[in-house]
């Protein structure tokens, strides 16, 4: 019996990111699979249990229920090692959080998207393709340029800025077409995520 339970989209970064730090932590949950326009995910909608209508939902013991990746990322690492005790390293933390968020998210991981589901196809219009894969490559050169010379985003050691940004760059080039080959930063970096103790993949989701 696990004290949590994970409403988790497996294809989806926003969701693999929580299971990354679960899996990091040693966490034992329950993961409830809801998969994009899927009977779970609507069964899961109607029953309450995606407050925010979409996952991930993180149900805690209280049934507190948590939405918003990057929240619950706050949430399970608070007293651990990956969140920085430094007010300007945690600070900077955050920054790269939000920018995932914000600006990363929206462009790599929709050109994804827009790749992968079926369903989308019809969105994927050349020029809003081209113009993705423009952002995107600008994106991911801030950060090719934040790592040079550093292994980690913040500070000397892994912190949720680097789970945050790993979720969906590391598919960038398989699942969004990116030309990767001109980050090796980036390339070096996914490696020592990869190599972390307890990691798993996109895909790992026993």
């Amino acid at each position: 019996m696990t004290d949590l339970t994970l409403y988790s989209m497996p294809s989806s970064g926003n969701s693999y990111k929580i299971r990354l730090l679960l899996s990091l932590l040693g966490r034992d949950y329950t993961h409830v699979a809801c998969e994009m326009q899927s009977a779970e995910t609507a069964s899961a909608r109607a029953a309450g249990h995606l407050p925010l209508g979409k996952p991930p939902a993180l149900h805690l013991p209280d049934g507190t229920i948590l939405s918003e990746s990057n929240a619950i990322l706050w949430y399970l690492a608070h007293g651990t090692g990956w969140v920085p005790d430094d007010l300007l390293t945690q600070s900077q933390m955050l920054a790269w959080m939000f920018f995932e968020q914000n600006r990363h998210e929206p462009v790599i991981a929709v050109r994804a998207s827009l790749n992968s589901y079926p369903h989308l196809a019809e969105q994927a219009t050349p020029a809003r393709m081209e113009k993705l894969l423009a952002d995107g490559h600008a994106l991911l050169q801030i950060m090719e340029d934040a790592l040079t010379g550093r292994e980690w985003f913040t500070g000397t050691a892994p912190t949720l800025a680097d789970i945050a940004l790993y979720a969906y760059t590391h598919t960038a080039e398989s699942r969004g077409g990116f030309d990767m080959a001109r980050f090796p930063n980036i390339a070096a970096w996914c490696g020592r995520v990869a190599a972390l103790p307890g990691y798993r993949g996109l895909f790992d989701h026993g």
